[in-house]
């Protein structure tokens, strides 16, 4: 495996840019400098993050989730742990 997150990755299943295996390995995500727990989906190259929004669902049961622009930096959590 690379030190280098994907470009793009979703914690949904059903989403194309999901890993199973990156994600049981720990990625974390720095916007704009903070750290951010809560993310659902982000893509370094176009800038952006998905963040739940609060506890709304959606009709299929899904949570509606909003997309902030802004400088995005994942990283693997075991690695930051190694340092």
């Amino acid at each position: 495996m690379t030190d280098v997150p994907p470009d793009r990755l979703a914690i949904d299943p059903r989403s194309p840019y999901h890993d199973a295996a990156l994600l049981q390995r720990g990625v974390g995500i720095r916007f704009k400098g903070v750290e951010k727990t809560n993310v659902e989906e982000y893509c370094v190259s176009e800038g952006w993050i998905r963040v739940a929004a609060g506890n709304t669902r959606d009709r299929q049961g899904n949570p509606l989730t909003l997309k902030l622009k802004g400088e995005v930096e994942p990283y693997f959590q075991d690695a930051a742990a190694k340092e």
